[in-house]
């Protein structure tokens, strides 16, 4: 994997989405940008801030920041990537993290949210 658009001395930016703490929301699971760190929540969320993020920045790849994963994807093609750099820690939100979360903004109807 070509690794221009990673920089893995950037620490991710927390242990949830950005944008969800702002604003009182919840994710489903979550994304780490790999260019600066930023931490956003996946399409299957409801406010999908990983790709807003890569459509703000043009910052192309994410690494998954769910415990035990660390694939990449590429939004610019496409491609997912089973290896790639080790990036700074932490490199996923913490073990007792619930999923979705966070557990006290997560909905009892949940799923019937997802689009």
């Amino acid at each position: 994997m070509a690794e221009a658009g990673i920089d893995p001395s950037v620490p991710a930016s927390g242990a949830g989405c950005v944008e969800c703490d702002a604003s009182g929301s919840w994710w489903v699971h979550l994304r780490r940008c790999a260019e600066c760190g930023h931490v956003g929540c996946c399409d299957s969320s409801p406010n999908k801030h990983a790709t807003k993020h890569f459509e703000a920045t043009a910052h192309p790849f994410i690494q998954s920041y769910e415990p035990g994963e660390d694939w990449f994807y590429n939004f610019a093609s496409g491609e997912m990537y089973s290896d790639g750099p080790e990036l700074a820690a932490p490199t996923s939100h913490p073990t007792d993290q619930s999923v979705p979360g966070p557990a006290a903004r997560v909905p009892a109807n949940w799923q019937s949210l997802l689009g």
